[in-house]
């Protein structure tokens, strides 16, 4: 079994997450007491989240890729961002490493356009919403991202940073996704990204009127495959 390399904190719940989902999954496929062999370098969303809000991506990077380079150090055979987002800074954290970097749009594609699927909403935090690296990496794949107006993206992003990341759910915030997900089926959508890994802490497939593809569960099975392979 191969060392898969987690980059964690962002924020810790999406972590946790993460790690249920990998442990579960290698325990499904091969039974008994199996679980991943595993590392994780943890770090502390508070500063990551300043980096982000003074638009500081390059510091941002530097940090994720630091925490890449000590995993690659410590045994990982492959590395993982545990978070939509932060994939902004993709390119510095592949360039500090020589192992594989897993990136998380890639392993979400693959099952949309194995459905034939061309049309796709996002939920996430305004950042990935808004920034193009999501949407470009998509649209090299042939498909076209969708994200929710305005003051439904203030307001996904609002209950993402301030609710899930805090480990809050409110019924009322799920109702909102609930519309903002219908409003994006109505305008053409024929699947729905959870681009932010506490979103599924308040959402699943059964809230989508259309077919659902979880970024966080779709890159822990790939993280999985590789493990195993």
């Amino acid at each position: 079994m191969r060392t898969i390399g987690l980059i964690g904190g962002m924020s810790w719940e999406s972590s946790a997450e993460y790690y249920r989902l990998i442990n579960e999954d290698v325990r499904g496929r091969l039974g008994g007491q199996h679980n991943a062999q595993s590392l994780m370098a943890t770090v502390d969303f508070a500063e990551i989240e300043d980096m982000q809000r003074a638009g500081d991506w390059e510091a941002a990077g530097d940090r994720l890729a630091s925490a890449a380079a000590t995993l690659e150090r410590a045994g990982a055979d492959f590395i993982a961002l545990c978070t939509n987002t932060m994939h902004v800074v993709a390119d510095q954290i592949e360039t500090a490493v020589t192992v594989p970097f897993i990136h998380l749009v890639d392993a979400t594609a693959e099952p949309i356009d194995a459905a034939g699927l061309n049309r796709i909403g996002l939920l996430a935090t305004r950042f990935t919403m808004e920034m193009d690296f999501y949407r470009e990496r998509m649209a090299a794949r042939g498909i076209e991202i969708v994200v929710p107006i305005e003051a439904d993206r203030k307001s996904v992003h609002d209950i993402i940073y301030n609710e899930l990341t805090l480990g809050v759910l409110r019924d009322e915030s799920r109702e909102e996704y609930r519309r903002i997900m219908a409003d994006l089926a109505a305008r053409g959508c024929q699947g729905m990204i959870y681009g932010c890994t506490e979103i599924t802490l308040l959402v699943d497939a059964f809230d989508s009127p259309v077919p659902v593809f979880d970024s966080t569960r779709l890159h822990a099975e790939r993280l999985v495959d590789l493990a195993l392979a």
